[in-house]
């Protein structure tokens, strides 16, 4: 017992406000590595296994910022923060938001916590609850804002998951968060429409998912020399299958799925926006010149 005290007391305290599923699991990983945890939420009861698992449970937000100078808000959204913190002195903590926001949500919220006498940290959750504390999952939190807090707590940060700083600006974290998980979603919405060709035939999921699954990895590697032609401003570099060859062959997509009975409401605004900019004489490009006409 006398040694588990003193590897606790050499450890970094932990204030942790919010104990959904994904406040849960950092609260647990905390716990395993020997933090002192101080946990609160606005439904107590969530916060009762964690008591027996050694967590300290606060009354109050208030109490629980008193608690120590390390703060992590892991609640809904930016209304909870400012609900849950409202009234609750700041003045000298260090102040980790790691709810999912806009990047303008973020600037805001860091100015709001500075304005307060915090340091402030924002952060984007790479991962799903089962993630946590699992190294092999490759889960990462993105971080933006202040340089200096993030470096003093980069140990405990990583303890959860990888750590990754993304710049002083306090939305960066967001932004990343916002711009993989919207990659995410486009990708989503490509399985869901290979799935619903095959619907109905003899083409078992199972059997066409290692197919699916392998061809999107292998199309991955658009993504650098699409990022190299942002870059570079030449969308003509290593040109495969140019733009107006893709324009071209996309009528056999929209035929088959009027013929297999699936809606194209999936694939139609990529493809008008890849017609948008064939028609400004660019065929002999890749598809990155879809990105500026995303530009407003």
């Amino acid at each position: 017992m006398a040694q588990n005290t003193v590897e606790t007391s050499s450890k970094t305290p932990v204030t942790l406000l919010g104990l959904g599923a994904m406040g849960t699991a950092l609260a647990r990983t905390w716990l395993a590595a020997g933090h002192p945890l101080t946990v609160w939420n606005r439904t107590a009861a969530r916060a009762e296994p964690l008591a027996v698992e050694g967590a300290v449970v606060a009354a109050t937000a208030a109490e629980a910022v008193a608690a120590g100078r390390l703060v992590v808000v892991c609640l809904l959204d930016d209304d909870s923060v400012e609900q849950a913190l409202d009234g609750v002195e700041l003045a000298g903590k260090d102040l980790v938001d790691v709810v999912t926001s806009t990047p303008e949500q973020a600037r805001a919220r860091a100015a709001w916590a500075e304005a307060r006498g915090a340091r402030y940290l924002d952060g984007g959750i790479m991962a799903v609850p089962p993630m946590i504390g699992v190294p092999e999952a490759g889960a990462y939190v993105f971080y933006s804002g202040s340089a200096a807090v993030f470096e003093e707590y980069r140990e405990v940060l990583g303890v959860p998951a990888g750590a990754r700083y993304v710049g002083a600006d306090a939305g960066y974290a967001a932004l990343h968060d916002v711009a993989l998980l919207s990659a995410m979603y486009g990708m989503f919405a490509g399985i869901a429409h290979a799935f619903a060709l095959v619907r109905g035939e003899a083409v078992a999921p199972g059997e066409l998912a290692p197919l699916l699954r392998d061809w999107l990895t292998a199309m991955a590697g658009s993504v650098e020399r699409t990022a190299a032609q942002l870059e570079s401003g030449d969308y003509t570099s290593g040109v495969v299958s140019n733009l107006a060859m893709q324009v071209a062959g996309k009528g056999t997509l929209l035929r088959t799925a009027e013929e297999q009975g699936v809606s194209v409401e999936l694939l139609s605004p990529y493809f008008r926006l890849m017609e948008h900019r064939l028609a400004l004489g660019s065929g002999a490009e890749d598809l990155t010149g879809v990105v500026d006409l995303l530009r407003r």
